[in-house]
Order: C-alpha cells, then sequence, then structure tokens
C-alpha cells in the first residue's frame, strides 16, 4: 500500500529551516524526511524548525554518522555508519540527542545506513556490528521511534540476515543505493525485503561498467530503476509504506524533485 509522500529535506540543500519550507512549497511538497543533526548540532533552532514547518508534516527523521568518507567504495566500507570503532562513542551519543529530538518533533521513524554489514556470521566484526545495532534501537525505542536502515550498503539478503538478530528494525529502500553499490538488483531486492519495508526513497541511478568504482545517480525514471516493479511490489503490502524523493546529484534539485513527485503520481493516481 502506498502511503504518504514527501522529500528528503537534505535534497533541497536549505540553509535555515525557513528555506527549507519555501523549497518544499516550491516542488509542491508538503512532506518531508527531516535530517536531524542540523537541529542537534545548534545549526539550526529546534523553535525555528517548529514555526516554519508548521504547515508541513514531517514523515520521518534522517540521522548521519560521524566520519562518513563517500570517496570511493572502499572509503566508505571502512567509515560508513556505526561500525567504525573510532566514531562510534560520539555515533551513540548523537542517537541519544536524535531520538529526544524524534520524539519532540513528532516523528516516529528515523533512518540511517548501520554500516556495511559483514554476510559471514563468522566475522567477528558482525557481532560487534549487530550489537551497536541492538543498541541504536533501544535507545530510539525508549523515545518511542522506530528504526529503519537504509538499502545498499550490503546486499538484500545480508540485510535480511541481520534484522533476524535485531528485533525493533526495519527497512528504507532505496533502489538507486542497490545499483550505486553495486549490491544487486533493486528488483529483486524489493521483493525480498518486502515484508520489512517501512519507508522507500524514490531515487534511480545507472550502474558503473567499472567493478568497485561507484554508478551515479541520475534523475528519477532515467536510470536502471524497474519503476512497473518498484510500485507493484509496495502497492501489493498490507501496509501503508511511505515514499520520499531523494535526489542528492546534479545541478537541477528542484527540477529533478518535481519529475520524481510526477513519476509517483504517474505510478499512483
Amino acid at each position: 500500500m502506498i502511503g504518504r509522500i514527501g522529500v528528503c529535506s537534505w535534497s533541497l540543500k536549505p540553509a535555515t529551516p525557513g528555506e527549507l519550507a519555501d523549497r518544499l512549497k516550491a516542488v509542491g511538497a508538503t512532506g518531508v524526511q527531516l535530517a536531524l543533526d542540523p537541529i542537534r548540532t545548534g545549526q539550526w533552532s529546534l523553535d525555528e524548525t517548529k514555526r516554519a514547518l508548521a504547515g508541513v508534516e514531517i514523515l520521518s527523521g534522517m540521522m548521519a554518522t560521524r566520519g562518513e568518507d563517500y570517496s570511493t567504495l572502499e572509503t566508505i566500507r571502512q567509515t560508513g555508519g556505526v561500525r567504525p570503532d573510532e566514531t562510534w562513542e560520539e555515533n551513540f551519543e548523537a542517537a541519544h540527542a536524535n531520538a529526544a529530538l524524534a520524539r519532540e518533533l513528532g516523528i516516529k521513524l528515523v533512518t540511517f545506513h548501520a554500516g556495511f554489514i559483514p554476510h559471514d556470521r563468522s566475522d567477528p566484526e558482525r557481532q560487534v556490528l549487530i550489537d551497536r545495532l541492538g543498541q541504536i534501537i533501544r535507545v530510539f525505542a525508549a523515545c518511542g521511534v522506530s528504526v529503519g536502515f537504509e538499502t545498499g550498503q550490503e546486499t538484500a539478503t545480508t540485510l535480511l540476515d541481520a534484522l533476524a538478530d535485531l528485533q525493533g528494525a526495519a527497512v528504507n529502500f532505496d533502489p538507486a543505493n542497490m545499483i550505486l553499490y553495486g549490491m544487486g538488483d533493486p528488483s529483486q531486492a524489493i521483493r525480498k525485503l518486502a515484508p520489512q519495508i517501512i519507508q522507500a526513497h524514490v531515487k534511480d541511478a545507472t550502474p558503473s561498467q567499472v567493478p568497485g568504482q561507484w554508478g551515479s545517480e541520475v534523475p528519477a525514471g532515467t536510470g536502471a530503476v524497474d519503476w512497473d516493479v518498484f510500485f507493484e511490489t509496495l502497492a501489493g503490502l498490507p501496509r501503508p509504506v511511505d515514499l520520499l524523493v531523494e535526489r542528492e546529484a546534479g545541478q537541477a534539485r528542484e527540477e529533478d524533485i518535481r519529475r520524481a513527485l510526477a513519476l509517483i503520481a504517474a505510478h499512483t493516481g
């Protein structure tokens, strides 16, 4: 079942909460996935954010993790999510603060990249990561907030295997990330992950022709994502799944976001 529709706040690159509200209005969006860290770090005032977004429905929150380096697939493998030891304590503190912010804003779901989860159960790093993710899940649950792990940094099979060891977590499905990271066919992945999907990003990409290098993000509808399968799979679920347009590349983001919103309307209207 298709739920509510919105735009990821960071896709619009706002400098202030007021700019975010203005840009959401400009693209015709009434819902948002809100990046929480600008508020947590004091770049944005919580009160100002509440005032600016008074007419906007905050569908979910997003938490970034400290020290992520997206220069190459190898650097993000080493620095992504909560896997690195050197940033774990800081990220765990940030999770506490973001959970409290989500509760204050009435947000019921926060998503983030877990980090590359080892597929091999005998890998000692796997259990360390599972333990850390479990701690974060409990922190958010104490504030009445659910957690969603964003797809891309592992295969659907590996993610499902990790979710089986965790209670209280679900999936934020991003089809483009499966392509960008080279982690499998998004059509196969969405079918496999469907029972665990709580939210989805509308984003597109084309695969790299060179193994081990990033794919390329492109405007929704122009890449390798099979949108018929994407929408049919989500529409067939027994619960609503919210759709958030995400655009992290390109020089015409507002235009690209409008295009993605039109793509959603064409498949759900």
